[in-house]
């Protein structure tokens, strides 16, 4: 079933682009306008991966605390796991699957496109990919180690890209803001007063440049915060929570108004 559903949406795809080179130059929109509505769909799913998520972390902290003591009700938690657990991989494979077959044409304007393209390529610690409308700030030089203090070198980074998200190409989309972490545990007791968890951790980071985005005149009705702690990472983790300097990392989604 699941094999099923994925082929149909590769030959929806396959005959949306066809349909779109046909289009000539009304095909860029057309493409577009897929595109729009693939992402939209990819990100439905993708808050339904994170709602599954934490409802599994939930039934799993619920039979550790049932222990070994077996019965009904154990064996109850431990069918809803596993089937929650197959649900999940079915999400992820599926919005693999969309996002693969996404048609490269850039979400934003040209103007907007080739000024994100230009900070990346002049910021070592900035990261661009215009297929996704998406700047990549890597949190190992924006913040201290186990804080949410954006540093000064990175803070006036931050600055430059809220010049151009304040141009007036770019006041047409609103602005996500997402912090993620490694898999290494909050371990220093003065860093789990500030940050008790990693979910916390990334959450007050991306508050954190929603705050110098404000400071510099970014209308804060145009953005909100994610905090996704160890939970999206784009690369493996060493084994034994020693984590992955690729996982640690800020992401600006720049995204049509009211998204």
């Amino acid at each position: 079933m699941r094999s099923l559903k994925l082929s149909s949406i590769f030959v929806v795809l396959v005959l949306s682009m066809g349909m779109a080179l046909i289009g000539g130059c009304a095909g860029t929109s057309d493409l577009r306008l897929q595109n729009d509505t693939q992402r939209k769909r990819i990100a439905e799913l993708e808050s339904e991966l994170q709602a599954n998520r934490l409802e599994l972390d939930r039934l799993r902290r619920q039979l550790s605390a049932a222990g070994q003591i077996g019965g009904v009700e154990v064996d109850a938690l431990r069918q809803k796991i596993a089937a929650l657990e197959e649900d999940l991989a079915r999400k992820e494979e599926l919005i693999k699957s969309m996002q693969d077959r996404l048609m490269g044409v850039s979400v934003l304007p040209v103007e907007l496109n080739t000024a994100l393209e230009d900070f990346a390529a002049q910021n070592d610690m900035v990261e661009y990919d215009p297929d996704r409308g998406l700047v990549k700030f890597k949190s190992d030089l924006l913040f201290e180690l186990g804080s949410d203090r954006v540093t000064t070198a990175a803070a006036e980074t931050v600055r430059t890209l809220c010049g151009i998200l304040n141009t007036s190409e770019a006041k047409q989309f609103d602005i996500i803001v997402a912090g993620h972490t490694d898999d290494i545990p909050i371990r220093r007791p003065e860093t789990k007063v500030a940050h008790p968890t990693n979910r916390h951790l990334s959450s007050h980071r991306a508050i954190a440049v929603v705050a110098v985005l404000e400071g510099c005149g970014l209308d804060s009705k145009r953005m909100s915060t994610r905090g996704f702690g160890e939970y999206r990472p784009i690369a493996p983790n060493a084994a034994g929570n020693k984590g992955n300097a690729q996982n640690r990392r800020v992401e600006i989604f720049i995204v049509p108004s009211g998204s």
